[in-house]
């Protein structure tokens, strides 16, 4: 089923409306409606946002006087190579004034300026937590940062960029997460910054850890920290990955994470500050083409190490990757399809998949529901004897999405099962089987597509807890080929649901969890069974590769009626009393720093 989120402007608040002029004028709410409704951008005055929320003064001094009962030594390592003065002072500024003290600064510098060692020396003899290398020659990025990984004493390791630097609470806010002895890896939210006033733009705000995500491109970059003990245990840094020497070790440093079933802990607040200067991967991505086939060779031998059958391919954006997984063995896949009367879109809908798709091993289980039109029922036969893999099975109770599904699946013969609306259409040929290999990954449980409306822009693209109180569609509405907020409307990612209109799962899946929640007859049942499935521990995942169009609710219409919408009412409240302590908590694939009481991925 598929619910419809509020807009940026509707009653939310006109009180939050006038402010927002007063603040920022008409121009401001006109920036403010692109960034919310058309790429999911952050809000355009991102810079006022950030000095509302950065650290304060008294804040700091309390966070000096916090007695942790854990005190790690965080050893950061910085390889500097003719760092320019200001950016070099900068960075060894800002990790002096952390508010947490036990730290280590370690500097392998491969400089030939003078001035630059001239200037680390001053340093050195200033703090003694400060400790440099001057190498003989410049060994590359990842050997220069071996030497600083000799170098270093503390219990957890991080890494940053010597032309970056950091807010004053960073290693506070770690410690924090560090006081859970089973934290091996903690990173942070951040942002850019350029020009000389250090004008703060492009904050990514990142989800907690997604597999799927970071397969599709180093999302979490910075501020990255690791228990130092899996860093050296692995070898430190890789030449032959220079360029995404970050990303290959990260990658490493996660199955340890993973195999030890340690935890990764995400700070929603943006820490880091990555420069964009012309020389910069952030200021010009071709700058750096090999980076990207570093990155790309990263994913692959991360996949190639678990033992998981997939192929990594460079997608039309720099740096994005779209990971391919193996139909091992091609097992039937059985397409559940409700069906009441539309005989013509369901025709349509089967047509497509036979027309289109290059995978080949499925059945379609049509779930009859009290059809009423005599070509219905004409349209089921010609659909049968024209396709010897289409069977009809008839519902003859009220409408329940949910039991009607559960009804289909009794009758599926594979061992993957695709809950699919009569209102679809399969645009890309290798939409089903790059869903399905996805779905045959031990770790996942559901996969849901990218759906698009008849003028191509986005219907589906994922779901958010949170939004109306139950949950809601991000990216709605946006153009095909749109980016979206960090890409993720295009690349593979985690999610807390997707649109049952188009959900892949396991059989064995479905069963285990009970199947969909009849008391969701409605709505809401297909968010219910993910979160359901999720409970199990399995993940589930969005297929941006896997593109249909959905001509939504073409077949039931909407919720306009008052018995409609009393019903639907009745499931919010049943969902919200099933999901309350979920919804509390916040949708771990999202960020808190986006209330989701306005647009997607919009400030307050």
């Amino acid at each position: 089923m598929d619910y419809k989120i509020k807009k940026i402007f509707s009653p939310i608040s006109y009180k939050r409306l006038f402010a927002y002029i007063g603040k920022y004028g008409f121009k401001g709410i006109w920036g403010k409606f692109k960034s919310g409704m058309q790429e999911g951008a952050p809000d355009l005055h991102y810079e006022k946002w950030f000095q509302r929320h950065k650290v304060t003064p008294e804040e700091l001094e309390r966070q000096k006087k916090e007695e942790f009962d854990f005190l790690p030594t965080i050893s950061i390592l910085v390889p500097t190579y003719n760092t320019p003065e200001k950016y070099l002072r900068e960075m060894i500024d800002s990790v002096l004034a952390q508010s947490y003290e036990n730290w280590q600064l370690c500097i392998a510098d491969a400089s030939s300026s003078e001035e630059t060692r001239k200037i680390l020396k001053s340093y050195v003899e200033k703090d003694k937590r400060i400790c440099v290398k001057y190498l003989d020659e410049n060994l590359g990025i990842s050997d220069n940062t071996n030497e600083a990984l000799y170098m270093a004493e503390g219990e957890y390791i991080g890494l940053l960029d010597h032309d970056d630097f950091v807010e004053p609470d960073l290693l506070y806010e770690v410690v924090k997460k560090l006081q859970d002895m089973n934290v091996d890896i903690v990173y942070t939210d951040e942002d850019k910054v350029s020009g000389k006033k250090l004008k703060h733009e492009d904050p990514n705000f990142k989800p907690d850890f997604s597999i799927d995500l970071f397969r599709s491109h180093n999302y979490i970059t910075h501020f990255f920290v690791v228990d130092a003990e899996i860093l050296n245990g692995i070898g430190g840094f890789r030449k032959e990955y220079d360029g995404s020497q970050d990303y290959d070790v990260m990658f490493r440093c996660i199955e340890r994470v993973r195999e030890r079933n340690h935890k990764i802990k995400h700070i929603s607040k943006v820490l880091y500050h990555w420069r964009i200067h012309r020389s910069s991967t952030a200021g010009d991505p071709k700058s750096k083409m090999y980076c990207y086939e570093a990155g790309r060779k990263a994913v692959q031998s991360h996949l190639d190490r678990m033992k998981i059958k997939a192929r990594v391919e460079h997608t039309d954006m720099w740096g994005m990757y779209h990971t391919i997984y193996e139909t091992t063995g091609t097992p039937l896949l059985s397409i559940i399809i409700p069906n009441k009367d539309h005989a013509d879109d369901l025709k349509k809908c089967i047509d497509s998949i036979v027309r289109v798709s290059n995978y080949k091993n499925y059945e379609f289980i049509i779930v009859e529901n009290n059809s009423e039109e005599k070509g219905t029922f004409q349209a089921y036969e010609e659909l049968e004897k024209k396709y010897p893999f289409v069977k009809v099975v008839y519902w003859d109770k009220e409408f329940n999405y949910s039991a009607i599904n559960n009804f289909g699946v009794e009758y599926a013969a594979g061992d993957y099962i695709l809950l699919l609306n009569n209102d679809t259409e399969l645009i890309s040929p290798d939409g089903i089987s790059d869903m399905l290999g996805i779905c045959m990954r031990n770790d996942v449980g559901v996969v849901g597509a990218k759906l698009l409306y008849e003028d191509d822009t986005v219907q589906h693209a994922g779901i958010v807890l949170g939004f109306g109180g139950f949950a809601g569609h991000v990216f709605n509405g946006i153009g095909k080929n749109d980016l979206g907020y960090m890409m993720r409307a295009r690349i593979n990612c985690n999610y807390s649901a997707v649109t049952g209109a188009c959900l892949m799962t396991k059989k064995n899946v479905f069963k285990e969890v009970g199947g969909m929640t009849e008391e969701f007859k409605v709505g809401l049942n297909d968010v219910d069974y993910c979160l359901k499935v999720r409970d199990y521990g399995y993940l589930v995942v969005y297929d941006a590769f896997s593109l249909w169009h959905h001509y939504e609710s073409k077949s039931r219409g909407y919720e306009d009626t008052p018995e409609k919408q009393k019903r639907f009412a009745g499931e919010i409240k049943l969902f919200q009393e099933k999901w309350g302590d979920v919804l509390e908590k916040g949708d771990p694939y999202y960020n808190k720093n986006f209330p989701v009481t306005v647009a997607p991925f919009t400030l307050d």
